[in-house]
C-alpha cells in the first residue's frame, strides 16, 4: 500500500481569529474541506511531500484527513508560528509531531525536541527529522499560522 502525505503551509489575517484561521487555510489549499484531525503516525509505504495545494472544484465539502498544527495571535506586535515535524524509517512508516508558539524559533526547538524524545523511545533506525513551518507577526487584525500534513480526501455516501 503506498500512501501519499502532503505537507502544506499558510499564513492569513482577517477580521476576526476565524477569519484569519479560513484565510490560513486558503493559502495552504485546504480551506474548502470539513477537516478531521488525525493524530501523529504515517503508515508504512508512505512518502511524504511538501506542496502547496489546489482542492478541485468537486471536492467542495470532502473530508480531508489532516495532521494539523494551528496558532493565531490577535495582539500587535506578536507572532504566530505553528509547525510540523517528521522522521520515517526506511519502510516508510514514521511519525508526526506538531507544534506552536509564539516565534519560530521557540517552535522548531520545541518540535526537534518532541520528535527526539518520541523516536528515541521506539528505538530503531527513524532517518533524517523533516521539518515545516509558518510564521506570521500580527501588525493590527488577527494572524493565523497553520502546517498540515494532509492525507486524503473523501466525498459523502
Amino acid at each position: 500500500m503506498s500512501v501519499e502525505v502532503s505537507v502544506t503551509h499558510g499564513t492569513g489575517e482577517g477580521a476576526t481569529a476565524l477569519a484569519a484561521f479560513d484565510a490560513a487555510l486558503q493559502v495552504a489549499g485546504i480551506h474548502d474541506y470539513n477537516l478531521i484531525h488525525m493524530s501523529s503516525i504515517i503508515p508504512p509505504g508512505s512518502r511524504v511531500c511538501r506542496e502547496r495545494l489546489s482542492p478541485p472544484d468537486d471536492h467542495h465539502g470532502h473530508r480531508l484527513y489532516v495532521v494539523l498544527a494551528r496558532r493565531t495571535v490577535s495582539e500587535a506586535g506578536h507572532e504566530a508560528s505553528a509547525g510540523l515535524a517528521w522522521a520515517q524509517r526506511p519502510d516508510g512508516r514514521g511519525l508526526f509531531v506538531e507544534g506552536t508558539g509564539t516565534g519560530e524559533r521557540g517552535v522548531r526547538e520545541n518540535l526537534d525536541a518532541s520528535l527526539t524524545a518520541i523516536t528515541a523511545r521506539r528505538g530503531q533506525d527513524w532517518g533524517e527529522p523533516q521539518l515545516e513551518t509558518a510564521t506570521v507577526q500580527c501588525h493590527e487584525h488577527p494572524v493565523c499560522a497553520v502546517v498540515a500534513a494532509v492525507y486524503d480526501s473523501e466525498g459523502w455516501q
